[in-house]
């Protein structure tokens, strides 16, 4: 039962058999891919007619701009990062040449202050050396003045021990007559 519709001679639609078995339908003369591609023209007009192309570029335009803005912005901060960089490595440099610097210093420093505590402890060693060499040699001095006082206070003791037994009244007479006479003659 195959169904079979006449071919008509309306202006406005007819079918077309094609050899397939099947009728193609067609319209004012347009079969259905004539009909997409008049569609197609027609919206492609109308976007022309409404500026959609122009609309799209400055859509476009405005896109590439901003995006252009922001490489020009990344640009920048790209430029003042490397600067920072730059401007640490030059002052962490500098730190560590004040560094090197400070410890330089201060070895010499150090040096110097060594130095000069030896110097003042050898001059110490020999103030304290000298004084107690002053020490001992007023300590000889006092124990050779003692000695010698005492051997002063010996003599005078043997002297007077001797005086007394050896001189009595009679040689003390004599004594005094010789030196008086030895006064006389001069």
């Amino acid at each position: 039962m195959a169904n079979h519709l006449p071919a008509t001679t309306d202006a406005h639609a007819s079918t077309e058999d094609h050899g397939g078995g099947y009728a193609q339908p067609t319209a004012w003369g347009f079969a259905a891919d004539g009909w997409v591609a008049l569609a197609m023209l027609a919206v492609f007009a109308l976007m022309i007619w409404k500026k959609v192309p122009s609309a799209i570029g400055k859509a476009l335009d405005k896109k590439i701009g901003t995006i252009r803005q922001q490489l020009d912005e990344a640009t920048q901060l790209r430029k003042e990062a490397e600067a920072l960089r730059a401007e640490y490595e030059a002052k962490s440099a500098q730190a560590s040449a004040e560094a090197a610097m400070m410890v330089e210093r201060a070895r010499t420093e150090a040096a110097g202050i060594v130095a000069q505590a030896e110097t003042d402890a050898a001059a110490l060693i020999e103030r304290r050396t000298r004084m107690a060499e002053d020490k001992i040699a007023a300590a000889e001095r006092a124990a050779v003045d003692e000695v010698r006082a005492r051997a002063a206070r010996a003599a005078a003791v043997a002297a007077e021990s001797l005086i007394r037994d050896k001189l009595d009244a009679k040689g003390d007479k004599a004594m005094v007559d010789a030196t008086i006479a030895g006064l006389g003659r001069r």
